[in-house]
């Protein structure tokens, strides 16, 4: 059998500090897998078919070289952006992640308390443990709604209402997985649901008939899975149902991110899924400035996947994006030390965006530009 290093013990309990050797969120990645059970590991840590894309996105970065500048005038600088009316501290947030009951007893809480703590933007998933309007409740930070488009309309739009009265600002709407992907790591692990942790927001939800194809047939075409797959035309309908702005997630090509705008997004967050829907996909920093491009400037840009470092949010801004969001290293803290983790995670990346920013001239996001790297 093959193993991706995780021990066969039971799992270490979760910490209650931060340890002092953690200098980088990629020190968290190990706490976090001697913490979740291997079937729980293999859900958060794997991606789609071989993995290539899920590589990639880390490995894209890397070959982007930041262009130093020195002796310039930094004083008064601030990492602040606005985005849909609302001030954010500094352009990084937190992506949605389902199900985070898996990985933490306080799942979503820790999460929200952890972006409250530290003025960070957080996007609630459709498939959270917890009612949106609990998370409501437990933070003071900007909450966005992660929705998928539902089969069940009627029970989509009853969803957006309650994100409305409970205070969510947008909606980013993830088109990239009509169907699941195929995620053979969480398939070999055995992964399913573990009693108590479900997505209690979609519950009472008229579900679409299941259908598994049988050998000699087709496996999704010819299916009702397909049927009621949303379209533009949804997403249409969604915006105009809405006084909340509407962000395409999922968005890989200059036509997707020029047709979502057609149909009145607000804005267009570029995504592979985190290498978790259509492998043999490029990195999402690679497709970024075809995007930018496209929609020029009509609409903010945010880019999640691959990044592990301040320096990768740098180069992001650099080559257009408004805003950076992220999933795993996040996760990371919370399966290692709860709200604790999640807060220093934000922390350290915080930190070295920063240093970045300032060891290349840059005193605001607006001085962040093509300029300020080399590829």
């Amino acid at each position: 059998m093959q193993s991706y290093g995780w021990s066969i013990n039971a799992p270490l309990p979760k910490l209650q500090e931060v340890p002092s050797t953690v200098a980088s969120v990629s020190d968290y990645e190990p706490l976090a897998r001697d913490r979740l059970t291997p079937q729980a590991w293999a859900y958060l840590s794997g991606g789609a078919a071989d993995e290539i894309t899920l590589h990639e996105n880390c490995a894209a970065f890397r070959r982007l070289w930041l262009r130093s500048r020195v002796m310039q005038d930094l004083s008064g600088g601030d990492t602040r952006l606005e985005l849909f009316g609302r001030t954010f501290e500094f352009p990084i947030l937190l992506a949605p992640v389902a199900h985070q009951a898996l990985f933490h007893p306080e799942g979503e809480r820790a999460t929200a308390l952890a972006a409250s703590a530290m003025s960070a933007g957080m996007v609630v998933s459709t498939q959270a443990s917890l009612p949106i309007e609990d998370i409501a409740r437990e933070t003071t930070a900007p909450l966005w709604l992660q929705l998928y488009i539902q089969p069940d309309r009627d029970f989509t739009i009853d969803l957006v209402r309650r994100a409305e009265a409970a205070g969510y600002q947008a909606l980013a709407v993830t088109v990239d997985a009509p169907v699941s992907g195929l995620r053979n790591r969480e398939q070999r692990a055995g992964f399913a649901l573990p009693p108590g942790v479900e997505a209690v927001n979609l519950r009472g939800m008229k579900q679409p008939e299941m259908y598994v194809g049988s050998p000699g047939e087709p496996v999704i075409f010819g299916g009702p899975l397909l049927a009621v797959a949303p379209t533009w035309n949804d997403l249409e309908w969604l915006v105009a149902r809405t006084k909340l702005p509407v962000l395409v997630k999922g968005v890989m090509t200059a036509e997707d991110a020029s047709r979502a705008l057609k149909v009145g997004s607000a804005g267009v967050v570029v995504s592979n899924h985190g290498g978790r829907a259509l492998d043999s996909q490029p990195a999402t920093i690679d497709v970024l400035p075809e995007i930018v491009e496209a929609v020029d400037g009509r609409a903010p840009i945010l880019i999640d996947g691959g990044i592990r470092r301040g320096g990768d949010v740098f180069k992001a801004l650099a080559l257009g994006a408004k805003a950076t969001l992220i999933g795993r290293p996040y996760i990371h803290g919370l399966a290692s030390a709860g709200a604790i983790g999640v807060s220093h995670v934000l922390h350290v990346l915080r930190a070295e965006f920063e240093v970045t920013m300032a060891l290349t001239g840059c005193r605001s996001l607006a001085d962040i530009t093509a300029a300020s790297i080399r590829r």
